[in-house]
């Protein structure tokens, strides 16, 4: 049940396809459906988990997209459109879950969001934190996709040549989606290599089955096409 409740949220959250980044129906209605799980099993902790995680990361709702729709990256989301409301409620959630001392892989993605929520800048956000997280995540779960965010934070916490190693060891599970690209196309910037990291963005747009996700891949390619040519 949990697990489709997930589902449901992350097809909301980030749409597979059409014009739209989000589906703000399916966010509700998984958020509401989790909230009466809660009422039901108040002492499980992954229930209260999923839930926090879902309210840590709906907060952020407003500032995922600009006035055209187009996607705003968590980098640049402007922090006093986000629900500090609901991220209160989600992060007071997920301590309780906590503290009851089986923890479960909703909850460590709870703790994830909430490091984000937590962090009034983006270059305040606690990446070595973050990047532990995602290793006890993966772990736990095996998830290529885990494996794919934890290049992310370890780009981020200890540079970017460390990110592209764990993405170079990656098998073929997640080769050939836009978010693989996105992610090789971003560390590869972050070295300086412009070159490939245009080459993955625009294969993550070719790829990339929602309409604001390929404006942006394109976008980002763009801009750095441009700045070689300046």
């Amino acid at each position: 049940m949990l697990h489709v409740l997930y589902l449901i949220f992350n097809e909301g959250y980030a749409s597979s396809s059409g014009r739209d980044l989000q589906r703000v129906d399916l966010s509700d209605e998984a958020i509401r459906l989790a909230t009466l799980a809660h009422g039901q099993l108040p002492d499980d902790p992954e229930v209260a988990g999923l839930l926090a995680l879902m309210l840590l990361i709906d907060a952020r709702r407003s500032a995922r997209v600009d006035a055209k729709g187009d996607v705003v990256p968590l980098s640049d989301q402007d922090r006093s459109l986000w629900d500090h409301a609901q991220i209160a409620e989600g992060t007071a959630l997920l301590d309780g879950a906590i503290g009851r001392g089986r923890v479960g892989e909703y909850q460590i993605q709870a703790a994830i969001a909430a490091i984000h929520d937590r962090a009034p800048t983006a270059a305040d956000t606690d990446w070595p934190q973050i990047l532990a997280l995602y290793g006890l995540l993966e772990r736990m779960t095996g998830n290529p996709v885990v494996t794919l965010n934890r290049a992310v934070a370890a780009g981020m916490a200890d540079g970017p040549a460390a990110g592209l190693a764990i993405v170079d060891g990656m098998d073929g599970a997640l080769k050939g989606t836009h978010r693989f690209e996105a992610v090789h196309a971003h560390l590869l910037e972050m070295a300086g290599d412009s070159d490939g990291a245009i080459e993955h963005y625009r294969a993550a747009a070719r790829l990339a089955t929602n309409l604001p996700e390929q404006r942006y891949l394109t976008r980002q390619a763009a801009r750095l096409q441009a700045r070689q040519s300046s």
